[in-house]
């Protein structure tokens, strides 16, 4: 274990505690098991480092890598209790899903040790698949996103906005330091780069296909159980989507140029959304939302169309994206069915500056969003607000 807490020391030392993000404090430290989970990329690992070095006493805490290779020859399980006898009382696991039967280990830790704290992150397609042993009853889930413009905003140029609720953005009660920054200038660039903390990095866009191309060649294939030709379908499905979206999904004729079951596709669907590539738009319903119709697909984020895409993605659907990205986040989203998008007893119409009022003039509590605007008035809303929400 001596190992283990070396290495432990040694990525603490270079773990940069200037920005934290938002999500760090909704988090309940001191529960007895926490899971964090979202796609590669979106910080997890350093969230939980950063509160490692801030708040947690070093002598009784130990972080490791789930696919570290002590554990070739060890398991979670032996670890825990040489951890907890040895004086250990929070134990952080990175990359949970690297971990064989890491649910049956996790459960048993539970049940051994009630004075031990364990706290693990994960792929956001864990849930799919908590493994053989059901911890739901027992684990916090938290799910972990890319950066909002907001956050962007604080990491790339050190100023602090506040957080921003659907009601103040819609009354354009909107606080943005419009002395200190353009907020359309900093948009743009957020939509190719700012979405995955790591933007700062040299090739970005190299390490975010890299990201991209190990999601659907490891990640969904090992939680799915893939055969090697399926995994395949799974690379073309998704460029199929990148060319087209916003994607009104044809399953039986997806299923026909991919040579699969329309069920098969529908399948590796889920598994695209669960994995933050792709979100899903349902139709509204009189009852449960998720039940409706698959309306439209979208990519995660624009940051993946800009890779994605073999031509220059067209704007009007980096904006609808984008605002779905975010609003996703907060909010439960499905499609209208006057205008692109429904949240909650609002209708939002998405569209550059000019984008008229024609499409929701006879519908209630219905808004424009609109990109290339500073400023909003009466029921035009800026689309860059709504980076505000988290």
């Amino acid at each position: 274990m001596r190992t283990l807490v070396s290495k432990f020391r040694n990525i603490l030392k270079n773990t940069d505690t200037k920005y934290i993000r938002n999500i760090h404090n909704t988090i309940p430290w001191n529960d007895r098991l926490i899971a964090i989970l979202g796609s590669r990329g979106v910080g997890k690992t350093t969230l939980v480092l950063q509160h490692i070095k801030l708040h947690e006493d070093l002598d009784s805490t130990l972080f490791v890598y789930a696919d570290d290779i002590w554990f070739s020859t060890h398991s979670l399980l032996s670890l825990a209790e040489t951890f907890y006898k040895e004086g250990g009382k929070v134990l952080y696991i990175d990359e949970i899903h690297k971990y064989k039967n890491w649910s049956q280990e996790i459960k048993n830790i539970y049940d051994s040790y009630p004075d031990l704290k364990v706290r693990y992150t994960g792929s956001s397609i864990l849930d799919l698949q908590k493994g053989s042993y059901d911890l739901s009853r027992r684990v916090l889930e938290y799910q972990m996103y890319g950066l909002s413009f907001r956050e962007y905003i604080a990491l790339n140029y050190g100023t602090e906005i506040p957080i921003h609720t659907l009601e103040q953005i819609l009354a354009n009660k909107i606080n943005f330091p419009y002395t200190e920054h353009r907020p359309i200038a900093l948009f743009k660039e957020y939509l190719k780069t700012g979405y995955y903390p790591y933007f700062k990095e040299e090739g970005y866009e190299q390490r975010l296909d890299k990201t991209i191309n190990a999601i659907l060649e490891v990640d969904i294939p090992k939680f799915a159980e893939l055969s090697i030709s399926t995994a395949e379908k799974l690379k073309m499905l998704l460029y199929i989507i990148a060319q087209s979206v916003p994607f009104k999904p044809n399953y039986s004729k997806i299923a026909r140029d991919l040579n699969i079951h329309r069920n098969t596709v529908s399948d590796l669907m889920v598994w695209l959304d669960k994995a933050d590539l792709i979100n899903i738009l349902h139709d509204e319903t009189e009852g449960y939302k998720l039940l409706g119709k698959v309306n439209k697909i979208y990519l995660n984020n624009p940051n993946l169309a800009f890779v994605l895409a073999d031509d220059e993605p067209n704007i009007g659907n980096v904006r609808e994206t984008i605002f779905l990205s975010w609003m996703r986040v907060t909010h439960k989203v499905t499609a209208s069915n006057a205008s692109d998008f429904k949240i909650d007893k609002y209708t939002f119409e998405v569209g550059g500056r000019k984008k008229g009022q024609h499409q929701i003039k006879d519908v209630d509590n219905a808004y424009v969003v609109k990109d290339d605007i500073e400023y909003g008035h009466q029921n035009e809303i800026p689309l860059w607000a709504f980076g505000l929400l988290y």
